[in-house]
């Protein structure tokens, strides 16, 4: 169990909800338990729902009494997290829930991710359907499962599911923008197969760690230029090969989520015992290079080389395959790859390495690219293929999910400005977001269906740095409610 939630937060309908949901366990693809929760919540509150296939959730709100007659609104989020913690914190994602602490004015969480991503959107949503204040027409509200790995929910949607004509997604960070636009995207899952040798006689067995980076969400944060773990460990390991050291792997690791920028990586590898205290030298100086480089996005960074005295492995890498892998980590992009030419300071086009593991017979690479552009989007993704291709490995490129294109004469978008006008009394500001949101599947579904992205501020999503202000929560509900009335 979870330890208890803070009390006195504001406003209390939505708080509510969302210490249910970070009481339960939902990392991607194993949402059962919430899905669950959250039906058993509905039906407390006299809601029907219905479960699609994928396992999506649609929990059918009546209007409050006199607004029957006004069209169904659907309000969007998903149910999952994505499921990171720090090396240094035991905890189970599927059987532990969050503990979380306040600090300041924003809630986090205790060596985890927090989940408010997608957590408070889904939490706003049931807190309007049970809020004897709110005043709306019929809702619809949609819960998608395994949105963080693939919007597996949103690919499975069915036609017909829903009703609506118009839909809030409740899944953007920046509380006082509105979200018309987003980005498509698609992995590129990369396999080198491993022929392994015996351990060298002589060969000394040692390991390198990238350490304390700051990660984050590879579309939100991509354009940050924050250190990427996996590309600093690539760097290291190709300036030891450039100086003519004799490396070879015995495993190498690093990521754990494809759409978070990797905090922490490190690789075994075996040495000649006359290139030990060489390499700890070349590691020092790539370490001191990498922190002058990124002083400014992440300060705590760190490069440990060390000698394994109780290492317990008996074979490494054949053939040229530590080569060949250092070499294509090196050349793989892993940033922004082209700005918007329609939208000032938009990212158009990124590619993030997110996950390096070692199994027993391949070393799996999984690449999360973005674009607004589809063009774009497969140019890059045919690009990694070529690259690790002629490095020798096979490549698959996962299914892509397209962008959702900006409607400016939404009557929806139009109607959510004028609230925010007047009820915040500043015009909110018009936005596309370089991530992946799942309204770009919906419409894909629903033709014509009407959709903006609204959401409070968060920072640090898809790590354990992930924080959400609590103002800016009750604000965002606070206009949730005014939009919906003025909709009703």
């Amino acid at each position: 169990m979870a330890g208890p939630f803070p009390a006195g937060l504001e406003p209390a309908v939505l708080w509510k909800y969302f210490d249910l949901l970070r009481s339960t366990p939902r990392g991607s693809g194993k949402e059962a338990a919430v899905r669950a929760a959250v039906a058993a919540a509905a039906r407390d509150l006299g809601f029907g729902s219905q479960v699609d296939e994928t396992g999506n959730l649609l929990i059918h709100v009546p209007a409050t009494p006199g607004r029957e007659h006004v069209g169904t609104t659907i309000l969007q989020g998903h149910l999952d997290i994505v499921c990171e913690k720090n090396a240094d914190v035991e905890f189970d994602f599927e059987t532990q829930g969050i503990e979380v602490a306040l600090d300041g004015e924003y809630l986090v969480a205790v060596g985890t991710t927090l989940g408010a991503d997608n957590g408070i959107g889904v939490a706003a949503a049931l807190g309007v359907a049970s809020d004897p204040t709110a005043v709306h027409g019929p809702l619809e509200l949609l819960f998608t499962v395994d949105e963080e790995t693939g919007m597996t929910g949103a690919f499975g949607l069915e036609p017909g599911f829903l009703t609506g004509k118009r839909m809030l997604n409740l899944d953007t960070e920046e509380e006082g923008a509105v979200y018309v636009g987003c980005a498509g995207g698609g992995d590129v899952n990369v396999y080198y197969p491993i022929v392994r040798e015996p351990l060298p006689a002589g060969g000394v067995c040692c390991r390198i760690e990238v350490k304390g980076l700051i990660g984050g969400h590879s579309g939100l944060e991509i354009h940050e230029n924050r250190c990427n773990a996996l590309k600093a460990l690539g760097r290291v390991l190709a300036a030891a090969l450039g100086e003519g050291v004799h490396l070879r792997l015995t495993r190498i690791d690093g990521g754990s989520k494809r759409n978070a920028i990797p905090r922490e990586a490190g690789c075994g590898l075996c040495l000649d015992a006359a290139d030990v205290s060489r390499t700890a030298d070349i590691v020092a100086r790539v370490e001191k290079g990498l922190k002058t480089e990124f002083s400014g996005t992440d300060p705590d960074l760190e490069v440990r080389f060390e000698q394994r005295t109780d290492c317990t492995c008996t074979s490494v890498f054949g053939g040229d395959l530590s080569q060949r892998l250092v070499l294509a980590i090196l050349a793989t992009p892993s940033t922004v790859l082209a700005m918007s030419r329609d939208v000032p300071g938009l990212v158009e086009t990124s590619n993030n390495l997110g996950v390096i593991r070692t199994e027993e017979d391949q070393v799996v690479l999984v690449h999360c690219s973005r674009s607004s552009r589809s063009s774009a989007l497969e140019a890059v993704r045919h690009s990694l293929k070529a690259l690790h291709e002629l490095a020798g490995a096979r490549v698959a490129l996962e299914p892509s999910y397209p962008g959702w294109q900006p409607n400016l004469a939404s009557p929806l978008l139009q109607t959510a400005l004028e609230v925010h006008q007047r009820v915040v009394g500043r015009p909110a500001e018009v936005k596309a977001v370089h991530a992946g949101l799942e309204c770009g599947l919906v419409g894909e579904k629903y033709p014509g269906l009407d959709m903006i992205s609204i959401g409070p501020t968060m920072y640090g999503v898809h790590s354990p740095a992930e924080r959400v202000s609590i103002p800016s929560v009750g604000r965002f509900y606070a206009y949730l409610k005014a939009v919906l009335a003025e909709l009703g």
